[in-house]
């Protein structure tokens, strides 16, 4: 996320200290370690994304204290609010957590990012922590030589562990070396201009190393060889609250609108605690001192102390702004909007998404859902039916002898603007999802893929079909403008069933609602056909007219085959459809066989109403 232009004056200043003096090695060295240390740990978490902690996040977000202890308590975890960030953007995106949500788990990351002040403080700096770091590397690269993705996880952790250790070592060894050369302390600043400056300092070396925990260890292992003033030290702890918003502006750049909008509400959080611990610095101090002497904290522990403040000035910060999220939520969906186009985009999909399969599987059954919802007007449109016809209670069999409503529409055109670019996204993300998946979940998704296809090809049939129905629902014969009128009621009613499926809380329930509707649809083609074996028959039809209604039969067969599949294929791919059997649905077998029966079994009269 560097700059071009910034990047090589990094590299010439490095390479400058590198050649200076062997002290800056050992520090720039320990901060590089540490850094890799915390890209391992987050790598080892990433091995468990798919289960526990994407679980635990549905069920511990409905309430803002939750989110707000689910941001503590995981942050805290794996010492990476950066983790914990991508994470909350990748569920934001997907559509399965709210903006109000989010923002509070940022706002308990925040906090819980100063539980690392604490260890390396409290115990990093008062203890040889290379002794420990070269165990943990050792047993943490057998483990990642492992296959089962659980070892690897351990192992990477591990080992993330062990560097983080070791380069919080070498910073103290390398400040501490500091002491015979150079006294930084001589370059203390006193006063607002010194704390303004510090701030500025803070806030930059947050930038570069894009890690406010890294940032503060620094500070902490400088403050604990006593290379910078207590003074400088809580500016500097400031300016790297500040600076670490402006990696996560920059990690949003590319996320969707609500990725954006949680970027924001960080940005606004950590500026706003700044201002506040800047403007009454003064009180926070003395209130450090006091809480240090009530907790037995020595009065020259400035370590400690620093790690007292960082907390202190953070959980004011979240006392402030958590009576706020509402508003803020409200502010932001206001003055941040997505961009006015005139074809519909993806909405859940996401790069954060890809990295967590269990947030993957969801964001791409959202996004074939909007497909669907994208597909249903245009089929509805393709067949001179209203969106809020089919929606409403209206008797679709109604219109079986009535002159078809035209309907104004270009299919073509409305592919290119409401489905092609939806469609495309959604076999990319499920290209590059499916190859990090687990056996089950790589099946869930070739049915999401599959609903994909089927999708696109109802809409294909529905633009053969339309031809036909312009033509004949409007015809003076009416034989025939009554069967377009049929074709037209039984796709109305099934885009009708499949709606209210939408809507039902038991997948189960709707899956075997679909075999109904399966049953249904074969007993009305072979129904269709003797019909217009009797128009024919009967001369009531030309023979031109009876060859359009055989073929556009099939393509209303292929239709509704298409709309069932893709019906069962989200039903599928829905967790609590992971305790059901897999054969519970209907085979094509039964499926004639109870067409059969049920043939057997309609009243003659019923058939001859039918047929009217």
């Amino acid at each position: 996320m560097i700059g071009r232009f910034v990047l090589p004056v990094i590299l010439a200043g490095l390479a400058y200290g590198f050649w200076r003096s062997d002290v800056f090695g050992d520090i720039a060295a320990g901060v590089a370690i540490f850094l890799f240390g915390m890209l391992c740990m987050e790598e080892g978490f990433r091995a468990f994304s798919g289960g526990a902690l994407e679980r635990v996040l549905r069920v511990s977000t409905d309430k803002t204290w939750k989110s707000l202890l689910f941001g503590i308590v995981t942050t805290t975890i794996m010492q990476s609010s950066s983790l914990v960030s991508v994470i909350t953007i990748s569920f934001i995106s997907a559509g399965l957590l709210g903006l109000a949500e989010g923002i509070g788990i940022i706002f308990g990351a925040n906090l819980g990012t100063t539980t690392g002040a604490w260890i390396v403080a409290g115990f990093g700096l008062k203890v040889n922590l290379s002794t420990y770091a070269m165990p943990m590397l050792v047993f943490g690269v057998v483990f990642i030589l492992q296959k089962p993705r659980a070892l690897k996880g351990i192992g990477w952790i591990l080992a993330g562990l062990g560097f983080l250790f070791l380069g919080i070592h070498y910073m103290k060894v390398g400040f501490e070396g500091f002491a015979d050369q150079l006294d930084l302390t001589r370059y203390a600043i006193p006063g607002i201009k010194g704390l303004l400056l510090f701030t500025l300092f803070g806030m930059l070396a947050t930038v570069v190393m894009q890690s406010s925990h890294a940032t503060l260890v620094l500070i902490i292992t400088a403050l604990g060889a006593g290379q910078i003033t207590y003074e400088n030290a809580l500016a500097l702890a400031i300016g790297a609250n500040v600076g670490t918003t402006i990696t996560a502006v920059l990690g949003a750049l590319s996320s969707p609108i609500d990725g954006k909008r949680l970027a924001g509400a960080h940005l606004i959080f950590n500026i706003g605690t700044g201002v506040i611990a800047l403007a009454s610095i003064s009180y926070l101090v003395l209130a450090v001192d006091a809480i240090s002497g009530a907790v037995g904290i020595p009065s020259d522990d400035y370590t400690l102390k620093l790690a007292v403040f960082h907390t202190l000035f953070n959980g004011i910060g979240v006392l402030v702004f958590t009576p706020l999220i509402r508003a803020l939520e409200r502010m932001l969906t206001r003055f941040l909007r997505g961009p006015r186009v005139e074809r519909d985009m993806p909405r859940y999909l996401s790069e954060a998404a890809l990295a967590f399969p269990d947030v993957a599987l969801p964001a791409l059954r959202r996004e074939t859902q909007h497909l669907f919802n994208n597909a249903f007007s245009i089929i509805a449109h393709g067949v001179n039916l209203r969106r809020a016809d089919i929606s409403s209670d209206k008797d679709l069999m109604a219109l079986l002898d009535e002159p078809g409503e035209h309907i104004e529409i270009d299919i073509d055109k409305q592919y290119e603007l409401m489905i092609k670019d939806i469609y495309g996204a959604n076999v990319l993300f499920y290209t590059r999802a499916s190859a990090n998946m687990d056996d089950e979940k790589s099946r869930k998704m070739q049915g999401l893929w599959q609903a994909n296809l089927d999708i696109v090809a109802a809409i294909k049939a529905t633009k053969h079909l339309r031809k036909n129905v312009e033509r004949y629902t409007g015809a003076p014969n009416r034989y025939i403008r009554r069967e377009y009128n049929r074709f037209r009621a039984r796709i109305g009613e099934l885009l009708r069933e499949l709606a209210v499926l939408r809507a039902a809380d038991d997948e189960a329930v709707a899956l075997l609602s679909l075999d109904a509707i399966k049953v249904d649809i074969a007993d009305n083609y072979r129904f269709s056909h003797q019909i217009v074996d009797g128009l024919i028959r009967d001369g009531a039809i030309t023979a031109q007219m009876a060859t359009s209604l055989m073929n556009d039969s099939l393509y209303v067969n292929e239709i509704m085959a298409r709309l069932l599949s893709m019906a069962k294929g989200l039903l599928a791919s829905s967790p609590s459809m992971d305790e059901v059997t897999p054969d519970l649905s209907l085979t094509p077998e039964e499926v004639e066989q109870m067409v059969d029966q049920h043939r057997r079994e309609a009243p003659t009269v019923e058939r001859q109403e039918r047929s009217q």
